[in-house]
């Protein structure tokens, strides 16, 4: 019997990545390649970066294999219906016809395309730390903040597909201007390089996460200042999420997520002063339960985990 891959593709204010992913979501080795975007690049770059990284993962499909479908996930905000991006961090590509571009490369296969938020809850559902469970939210924090929802075992994207952005819920008693055009957006607040702009503010030298992380280990009291207050914003708009949809576990990956488990704690605290509500301090917020693998698993469930796929 011939192998059954998935296609994913991972679209993000930094690079896209495309890889083969099988049946059971795991991705196969030497079919992982990287290329830049970043808000430097042209409209023409970018794309050359998706069709580079997309005809080397293709061309990485074993002898005999069947390629059944491809996934995009994608920085938002997007639109689902039409196939077209356009990352807040992007500039340059407003509307952009990213599916019909994938099409192109693939023109025997479906392509489908979605937040990259709701791929996160996707892998998260399918092979990650939500198994088990049918109300998850998958969470990145990293350069930003992002999010997706699967309720009642299905995902929700809304007319749209944005449904799920985390990223730019506001958070009260925060006034950091974010990007969207909104006031106190947690990902203005909590992600990576916001919280590292915050401890610069106060005094702090450090120019990165890692960095933070290691003066916060050393005892330094600016870092630990900035880690509690970013896990305080996490964790109001976890409980606002909870409020709303009555989630069962949130699962948090992305690189600055891993700046210290103390940033879980700090998260965990302020969802636990809603304690009249039992159903919002119920919610288990846990790290990742994927590889770094996981935003291409995601991607390539929308493949794999269709029946799920609202």
């Amino acid at each position: 019997m011939s192998a059954v891959f998935a296609l994913a593709v991972d679209v993000g204010g930094t690079k896209v990545e495309a890889a083969l992913v099988d049946t059971d979501g795991v991705v196969l080795s030497g079919s992982r390649f990287r290329a830049p975007t970043g808000p430097e690049r042209d409209s023409d770059g970018l794309a050359h970066s998706v069709d580079e990284v997309v005809g080397r993962a293709a061309a990485a499909a074993p002898v005999g294999a069947r390629l059944i479908g491809a996934g995009i996930g994608s920085a938002g905000p997007v639109n689902e219906l039409e196939g077209r991006v356009s990352p807040l961090n992007l500039g340059v590509w407003r509307d952009y016809p990213l599916r019909d571009q994938v099409a192109s490369a693939l023109p025997d296969i479906p392509v489908l395309l979605r937040m990259d938020g709701i791929c996160i809850a996707l892998a998260e559902h399918w092979v990650g730390a939500g198994r088990g469970y049918d109300n998850v939210m998958g969470m990145i924090v990293s350069t930003g903040i992002g999010g997706g929802l699967v309720l009642h075992g299905n995902t929700v994207s809304g007319p749209t597909g944005n449904a799920g952005h985390i990223g730019h819920v506001e958070v009260a008693g925060f006034d950091d201007p974010c990007l969207c055009g909104g006031i106190g957006c947690v990902e203005a607040i909590a992600s990576g390089p916001k919280t590292v702009a915050w401890a610069r503010r106060q005094g702090w030298t450090g120019t990165t996460g890692e960095q933070l992380g290691a003066s916060f280990r050393a005892g330094d009291p600016i870092a630990a200042a900035a880690i509690e207050r970013s896990g305080r914003a996490i964790g109001q708009v976890i409980a606002s999420a909870t409020s709303l949809v009555d989630l069962e576990i949130v699962a948090i990956g992305g690189g600055f997520s891993q700046v210290t488990p103390v940033l879980f704690d700090h998260i965990r605290t302020a969802i636990a002063t809603r304690w009249q509500f039992g159903f919002v301090t119920k919610v288990k917020v846990v790290p990742s339960g994927l590889s770094s693998d996981g935003p291409l698993i995601g991607a390539a469930a929308l493949v794999h985990r269709s029946a799920v796929v609202a």
